[in-house]
C-alpha cells in the first residue's frame, strides 16, 4: 500500500481487504465450521454417554475422516485477497474509478503547459471524488454456496450449547474421548508387568463441578466430593483389585471397569494407592411463599415465591387441595364432594445460569377447575439434583377465578360448580335451570334457551356419567362467557351491560385489576357504540353530539372521552364514591345522546371523501419527498457534506414513520366508509386495501433506503386512492339521482334557509364549514354544484385537460431521463415511468 496516499483511502482499502480476507475464509471453510460446530455441541450435551468404548472410536473416526476431508477442500479453494483487489473493489464504487486514475501517467502532451494544467485539474478532480471513498462490507455468497444453510445448523447447535448445556459437560465429553483413545500402558523391557489403572469421579451434574482425573493427583491427597458422585475405575493387567468402604457399587458393571457412588466417608485402595474421601453433605431446599397471591381480571393465580439450595434447584411444584373444612357447606355444596387429585403445577424455574437462588412467579389458570372462588391450601415443593425436598407450610386461600358480573351467567357458573362438585347434585341443578329458562322473551336468545332445555333434559335422564358432566358442564361455561363478555345483538346493550358491571364491581369492592379491566370493557363498548351511531348518520365519531334535545346541550367525542378519564382517576385515587358518582352521570347522559342530524345524510358521505382527499395530499407530499431525499442521494445537489449519508439515512426512517402513519389512517378510514353492500362501496375498500398493502411495501423501502421502490409503491397507492374514491364518488351521484327521482333525502332544506331549530347553517352537519364552495377536489376535479360529489362526465376524471396534463408529465418525464448527470438508478425508474404512456 503507498504512504503516499491519503490515509481516508488507506483505511477503506485495508479495511476493505480484511473483510475479503473473511470471505475467503469463509467461502472456503465453512463446511469444516460446521462439522466442528455440531462435535462441540454434541460433547456439550452428553453425547459421549450413548456410546460404549468402541462404537465412540468408530464415531469419533469417522467424524475425524469428514473434519480431514472438509480442511482438504477449503485448502484447495482458498485464495489469499491481495491489496491491488481490494484497491479495485474500493475503486468501483466511486464513480470515475479515481484511485486508478490517481496512479496513471500523462504520456501524450507531457511537457505542455496546457495539458500538464488539464492533468493537474483532472488529477485534483480525481482527488476529491476519492476522497469520498469507504470500505465495502464483505459478502461470502455463503447462501448460494449453501443452499440447504447447514452452517444455519451448526451455528444453532452450538448456540445452544452455550446457553442451555450444563457446565462442565464439555471438559467431561472431552475427558472421556482422552479415556477412550488413550493406549495401555507397555510394559518396560525386563521389568516386571504390574497391574495399572485409570480412574475419574464425577460429581452430579446439577453441581456443575468438573470431572477430576484421579491418575493426576498428587499422592497423599484427598478427596473432597459432594454426596452422589460417581467414581469410575478402568484396571488393565492381572492382579489389579480396588477396596473402598464409601458406597454401594453401580449394580450390572463390569468387572473391568468398576463403579461406585460416593455415599459417605471413607477410603479407596487401587492397586497399592490410597484416597481419602470426605463426602460434602448436600442441603435440603428451601422453599417460601412471597407475598399474599394475587387474582388477575381473567381470573389468574398468581404468587410469588422464593427457593435456595446450596448446589441448585432441580424441579419445583406448587400442590393445590381443597380446604373442606373452611367450605361453606349450604346449597349445592352441602353434598360430600367427589374425589378428586390434588392440582400440581409446575413452578417456573431460570433455563440458563445458577438454580442456587431463585425469586419467581408462579402464574395458573385455574379459573375453570371445580375448585375455583373456594377455599383451597397451597403447599410449595422443591427439590434437587438427588430428590431431596423442600416443603413449604400450606398456604390458606381462595383460589382465583373468573368472577361473572350478569346475573344469568352468575347462576350458569354456580350450577356448574355444583355439578363438578357431586353429580348428585343433577336434580337440584335441573330445577334451577328451569327456574332460570322460564319465559325467556325479552332477556335470553333462543339458542341459549334450547341449550338449556337441553341440559335440563341432560340432568332429569337420571343417567349422568362423568363423560356426559364434563361436556355439560363446557356447555355452561361457554354459555356463561357468551353473556358476560357481551353476546349481546347491538352495541347499545353492550356499553349499557358494561357500564353496569363496572358499578357493581365498584359497590362490592372488587380488586383493582378487575375494576381496571371492566373499565377497559366500558371505554371500548362506548367506542363501539359512538362509531356505530356515527356511521348510521354518516358522522365523524369525533364531533358533537347532543345529549338533551330540550336545551340544545352538544357535547364532542373528545369530552366524552375526558369523562371517561376523569372516571379512570378517580378510581385510581381509590374516590370510588365519587367515581360511581360520575359513573351514573355518565350513564344518564349516553341514554339521552342522539347524533344531530346532518343535511340528508350527504354530509356525513361527503366526510369520508373529505378525508381520503386529504391523506392523498400527503401521500402526495411524501411522495415528492422521497424524490427529492433520491435526488440529494444521488448527487444531483453535492453539498460535499461528510454526514450526508447518515443524514440521509435518518431522513429515511422519517419518511417511512409518516408513511405508516398515513397506512393506519387509512384503515381507519376504511372502516367508516359508507355504501357497505354495494358495488361500489365494495369497490371503494378494495382500493383501498391496495392503496394499505402498497403504503406497506413503500414503508419497509424507505426503512431498506430503496428511495426508487418507495417511490414506486407510492405512486401504485396514490393510483389506488384515486380509483377508491372515484368508486366512491360514483355511489354519492346514484344515490343523489335516486333522491331527485322522487324519493327526497332526510334533512333536505325544506324549512327554510335557517333549517328547522332556527340554526342559521341549517341542517348541516355540525363538522362541515357553513361557507362551503366545493368547486374542485385536491386532484384538480370538477365537483357538482349540488351534491358535492365527483362528476362522471370525465372518464378520467382529472379535471381540465387530461390529454393536455398527460403530454406535459410525459415530456418532463422524456427530459429528465434524457440528462445524463442524472445517477442510473433515477434514469432506470423514469424509463419504466415512460413505459406506462
Amino acid at each position: 500500500m503507498d504512504p503516499a496516499e491519503p490515509r481516508r483511502i488507506r483505511w477503506a482499502v485495508g479495511l476493505t481487504r480484511a473483510g475479503m480476507w473473511w470471505e475467503a475464509l469463509a467461502a472456503a471453510f465453512w463446511p469444516l465450521g460446521v462439522v466442528l460446530a455440531l462435535v462441540l455441541a454434541a460433547l456439550a450435551f452428553g453425547a459421549t454417554d450413548l456410546f460404549s468404548s468402541r462404537a465412540l472410536i468408530w464415531l469419533m473416526g469417522l467424524v475425524g475422516l469428514v473434519a480431514v476431508l472438509a480442511f482438504g477442500w477449503g485448502v484447495r479453494r482458498f485464495r489469499r485477497p491481495s491489496a491491488a483487489v481490494a484497491r479495485l473493489r474500493v475503486d468501483l464504487t466511486l464513480p470515475g474509478r479515481p484511485l486508478s486514475a490517481l496512479r496513471d501517467r500523462l504520456v501524450l502532451g507531457a511537457g505542455d503547459g496546457g495539458a500538464d494544467a488539464l492533468w493537474r485539474a483532472h488529477l485534483a478532480r480525481m482527488e476529491q471524488v476519492a476522497a469520498a471513498a469507504r470500505p465495502v462490507a464483505p459478502d461470502a455468497r455463503l447462501r448460494w454456496r449453501d443452499p440447504v444453510a447447514l452452517r444455519l445448523a451448526g451455528m444453532v447447535a452450538l448456540v445452544m450449547a452455550l446457553v442451555f448445556a450444563p457446565a462442565g459437560q464439555l471438559g467431561q465429553g472431552l475427558a472421556a474421548l482422552g479415556a477412550t483413545f488413550r493406549p495401555l500402558p507397555e510394559a518396560r523391557p525386563g521389568a516386571e508387568a504390574g497391574p495399572s489403572w485409570e480412574g475419574w469421579a464425577a460429581p452430579p451434574a446439577y453441581t456443575r463441578r468438573p470431572t477430576l482425573y484421579l491418575n493426576a493427583l498428587p499422592e497423599g491427597r484427598g478427596l473432597e466430593l459432594p454426596k452422589g458422585s460417581k467414581l469410575s475405575f478402568r484396571l488393565y493387567g492381572e492382579g489389579a483389585e480396588i477396596a473402598q468402604d464409601i458406597g454401594a457399587a453401580v449394580p450390572g458393571g463390569d468387572p473391568a471397569a468398576p463403579e461406585f457412588m460416593a455415599e459417605r466417608d471413607g477410603a479407596i485402595e487401587v492397586a497399592g494407592r490410597r484416597f481419602d474421601v470426605t463426602v460434602l453433605p448436600d442441603a435440603v431446599p428451601v422453599v417460601a411463599p412471597g407475598k399474599a397471591p394475587e387474582r388477575r381480571a381473567d381470573g389468574r393465580l398468581v404468587q410469588e415465591f422464593t427457593a435456595s439450595d446450596d448446589n441448585g434447584i432441580a424441579a419445583g411444584h406448587a400442590v393445590i387441595a381443597l380446604d373442606l373444612d373452611a367450605v361453606d357447606r349450604r346449597f349445592g355444596l352441602a353434598l360430600d364432594p367427589e374425589p378428586r387429585e390434588a392440582v400440581e403445577l409446575e413452578l417456573p424455574l431460570p433455563a440458563t445460569g445458577s438454580r442456587k437462588q431463585i425469586r419467581g412467579r408462579l402464574v395458573g389458570d385455574l379459573a375453570r377447575h371445580p375448585w375455583a372462588n373456594l377455599p383451597v391450601t397451597v403447599s410449595l415443593k422443591v427439590e434437587d439434583g438427588i430428590e431431596q425436598q423442600g416443603v413449604s407450610a400450606p398456604m390458606r386461600m381462595v383460589l382465583p377465578g373468573r368472577r361473572f358480573f350478569d346475573p344469568l351467567a352468575a347462576s350458569l357458573i354456580e350450577v356448574r360448580r355444583d355439578l363438578l362438585w357431586s353429580r348428585d347434585n343433577a336434580a337440584r341443578s335441573a330445577q334451577i335451570l328451569r327456574a332460570a329458562s322460564w319465559q325467556p322473551e325479552g332477556f335470553m336468545e333462543e339458542e341459549l334457551y334450547h341449550g338449556l332445555r337441553g341440559a335440563v333434559g341432560t340432568l332429569e335422564s337420571g343417567n349422568l356419567g362423568e363423560e356426559a358432566r364434563n361436556k355439560l358442564a363446557q356447555l355452561l361455561w361457554d354459555a356463561a362467557v357468551a353473556l358476560e363478555d357481551g353476546g349481546l345483538a347491538d352495541a347499545l346493550e353492550r356499553m349499557q351491560q358494561a357500564q353496569e358491571r363496572l358499578s357493581e364491581a365498584i359497590r362490592n369492592g372488587a380488586s383493582p385489576d378487575e375494576i381496571q379491566r371492566l373499565m377497559d370493557e366500558l371505554k371500548q363498548a362506548t367506542d363501539d357504540y359512538l362509531d356505530m351511531l356515527a356511521q348510521q348518520q354518516g358522522q365523524d365519531p369525533a364531533e358533537r353530539f347532543d345529549r338533551s334535545p330540550q336545551n340544545r346541550q352538544q357535547i364532542t367525542g373528545d369530552q366524552i372521552q375526558q369523562m371517561m378519564d376523569e372516571i379512570q382517576r378517580l378510581m385510581n385515587e381509590g374516590r370510588m364514591a365519587e367515581a360511581q358518582e360520575l359513573l351514573e352521570q355518565f350513564n344518564r347522559m349516553m341514554q339521552n345522546m342522539r347524533v344531530t342530524q346532518s343535511e340528508g345524510g350527504e354530509g356525513g358521505r361527503q366526510r369520508p371523501m373529505n378525508r381520503l382527499a386529504e391523506t392523498l395530499r400527503d401521500q402526495q407530499k411524501l411522495a415528492d419527498e422521497a424524490m427529492r431525499q433520491m435526488q440529494d442521494r444521488f448527487g444531483q445537489w453535492q453539498p460535499g457534506e461528510e454526514g450526508q449519508e447518515g443524514q440521509g439515512d435518518q431522513q429515511g426512517q422519517q419518511l417511512a414513520d409518516r408513511q405508516r402513519e398515513l397506512r393506519e389512517d387509512l384503515g381507519r378510514q376504511r372502516g367508516l366508509l359508507p355504501g357497505r353492500g354495494t358495488p361500489q362501496g365494495e369497490e371503494a375498500r378494495r382500493q383501498l386495501d391496495e392503496a394499505g398493502r402498497a403504503m406497506e411495501d413503500a414503508e419497509q423501502a424507505l426503512r431498506e433506503g430503496d428511495a426508487a421502490g418507495a417511490m414506486e409503491r407510492q405512486a401504485q397507492a396514490i393510483q389506488s386512492m384515486r380509483e377508491g374514491m372515484r368508486a366512491l364518488g360514483d355511489m354519492m351521484a346514484q344515490d343523489q339521482q335516486q333522491g331527485q327521482d322522487g324519493q327526497p333525502q332526510q334533512g333536505g332544506q325544506q324549512d327554510g334557509p335557517e333549517g328547522p331549530s332556527g340554526d342559521p347553517r341549517g341542517q348541516r352537519g355540525l363538522a362541515q364549514p357553513y361557507d362551503r364552495q366545493p368547486q374542485t377536489d385536491p386532484l384538480g376535479r370538477a365537483l357538482s354544484g349540488d351534491g358535492g360529489s365527483i362528476t362522471s362526465g370525465d372518464p378520467l376524471a382529472e379535471g381540465g385537460d387530461p390529454s393536455r396534463k398527460a403530454r406535459e408529465l410525459q415530456d418532463e418525464i422524456r427530459r429528465r431521463s434524457g440528462e445524463r448527470e442524472r445517477p442510473r438508478d433515477e434514469r432506470d425508474y423514469l424509463g419504466r415511468l415512460l413505459e406506462n404512456f
